[in-house]
């Protein structure tokens, strides 16, 4: 059975970093696009950051420059580092692969 699991999430004053990280169980990584999304309060859920399985990166333009996502296939993990971050970046935030959702981790920014 897979399961994603994110961590990292927390509440932060308004320019601090944090870094999520998302676990896999049951299946590695490799070979498969790794996505975060995000869904604010009172919104639809968004695209964040993908990393394709040749480990191309693209981002969403609100969060090109401050988010970095990585990935570690040996490690069996995806990273999105996080920087400079606002208010309007409050949201759950998800890793996504294949079929399969983790179940979130929260983060919020104070301003």
């Amino acid at each position: 059975q897979v399961q994603l699991l994110e961590s990292g999430g927390g509440l932060v004053q308004a320019g601090a970093s944090l870094r999520l990280s998302c676990s896999a169980s049951g299946r590695t990584f490799s070979g498969y696009p790794v996505t975060w999304y995000r869904r604010a309060p009172g919104k639809e859920r968004e695209f964040v950051a993908v990393s394709t399985k040749s480990g191309q990166t693209y981002y969403t333009n609100s969060v090109k420059g401050r988010f970095t996502i990585s990935r570690d296939d040996a490690q069996e993990t995806v990273d999105l580092e996080m920087t400079s971050l606002n208010p309007e970046d409050t949201a759950m935030y998800y890793c996504h692969m294949d079929q399969f959702w983790g179940p979130g981790t929260q983060v919020t920014v104070s301003s």
